[in-house]
């Protein structure tokens, strides 16, 4: 089944967590703002990966694409704010077929925000996102148009996120 992508947070989600999982512009520029910090990135898994056949679906692929194997540079982190609990469990997705040019730096991103890359010279970049509850958290899975590249970033956010009060 193909994701329902929508651009608001359903009625049920925390009042203070609506903005940053609306936000158009860079999730990275906002959580910094909240934790008056630079934020942490710790990675858990960077490298290649085949993709599920629901993450083809997701950056779009259709009929028999759907079937051959995929492979992506997968990036798996926890970004951290002002204490020592994660705020955000992240995914980032980069199809091989994205990563030719410039945009194979994002291979090198080691403990960069990927925010820093995206967001470098435009504020905001086409999307679609689809924004849902899950066991973790509050999910928002956006997959954007980066120069005409396509990059799938799913960002949960957890508890210590929202036990954090301004």
């Amino acid at each position: 089944m193909t994701p329902h992508f929508s651009h608001s947070a359903p009625s049920s989600a925390p009042t203070e967590l609506v903005d940053f999982l609306n936000t158009e512009g860079s999730l990275t520029a906002m959580l910094e703002v909240k934790a008056g910090q630079p934020l942490r990135v710790e990675r858990s898994f960077e490298g290649y990966r085949l993709l599920s056949l629901a993450q083809k679906k997701q950056l779009g692929l259709q009929g028999a694409a759907l079937n051959r194997p995929l492979l992506a540079w997968v990036r798996e982190s926890q970004l951290y704010g002002d204490n020592e609990q994660p705020w955000v469990q992240a995914q980032s997705i980069f199809p091989l077929v994205s990563l030719k040019g410039r945009a194979r730096r994002l291979q090198q991103l080691k403990s960069t925000p990927i925010g820093y890359v995206l967001f470098k010279r435009r504020r905001t970049l086409p999307n679609q996102r689809s924004i849902e509850k899950t066991a973790d958290g509050w999910q928002r899975q956006t997959l954007y148009d980066w120069y005409g590249r396509k990059i799938l970033i799913s960002e949960t956010f957890l508890a210590a996120f929202l036990s954090k009060s301004d």
